[in-house]
């Protein structure tokens, strides 16, 4: 099982999203600062999280969140 995540950051606004296998430990990643494109963004708040049963299938709703529409899902789920 895969999660697809997306926080907010509450310093800038901005979004983050990822995939992860254990998403209790990634989301500690990013609260301790042990993730580069999100440790000067915080505190972060987690707004969404979906569940993939594969890899693939994960991967391809972490790329349409991330794609125009998808942003604009993102938008309206916050």
């Amino acid at each position: 099982m895969y999660f697809v995540y997306i926080l907010k950051s509450l310093k800038t606004g901005e979004y983050y999203k990822g995939l992860a296998f254990d998403i209790d430990s990634r989301l500690r990643d990013h609260e301790a600062g042990r993730v580069q494109f999100t440790k000067n963004k915080l505190p972060l708040v987690l707004i969404h999280v979906e569940i993939a049963d594969t890899l693939q299938e994960a991967r391809r709703l972490e790329k349409f969140f991330k794609s125009g529409y998808g942003r604009e899902i993102v938008k309206e789920i916050d």
